[in-house]
């Protein structure tokens, strides 16, 4: 049996505490899909197209990954996927409060699914999508905030 793994968010854009997560979490399990939340009340930083092009861009060296885009629960997309595991980072213990919140929500929802917790690792507790649109904002240099694949990519995106 396949042991699919999801990790939701609206990664917009994907920093590198995300990639993180990612490569660490497809080491664990056989599958791991990046979903990338289409959040109708939320107008995105970047189109949910183009963060999926990105998130492919720097997940291409990661066989067992896939991107795809929902909207909704995630628990739905989750049973959809085949899926019984949500993959969630940690950087601080706020981060803690409130995804504990949503594990149990989840588990309420769904009493199948798991929420496994990972530590985020200490060089990238800091980062978050909105520190890194911020520093974008103002001109900063975003290596060691995001890959760099995509780092001209999201300067050209801002600057359009």
């Amino acid at each position: 049996m396949v042991q699919t793994a999801v990790y939701p968010g609206s990664f917009d854009p994907i920093s590198l505490g995300h990639l993180d997560i990612i490569e660490r979490a497809s080491s664990i399990f056989d599958k791991v899909i990046v979903a990338v939340l289409i959040n109708t009340d939320k107008k995105g930083f970047f189109p949910i197209e183009e963060r999926i092009e990105m998130i492919q861009l720097v997940t291409s060296h990661l066989p067992n990954v896939e991107v795809r885009g929902f909207s909704g629960l995630t628990v739905n997309f989750l049973k959809e996927a085949g899926a019984r595991v949500i993959v969630r980072g940690l950087r601080v213990v706020s981060d803690f409060d409130f995804e504990l919140q949503m594990a149990n929500a989840n588990r309420a929802m769904e009493p199948q699914i798991e929420t496994l917790m990972m530590m985020t690792s200490p060089n990238y507790s800091y980062l978050s999508s909105s520190l890194v649109r911020q520093v974008m904002h103002f001109g900063g240099n975003l290596e060691g905030f995001v890959p760099g694949p995509i780092i001209e990519r999201l300067k050209q995106n801002y600057y359009k």
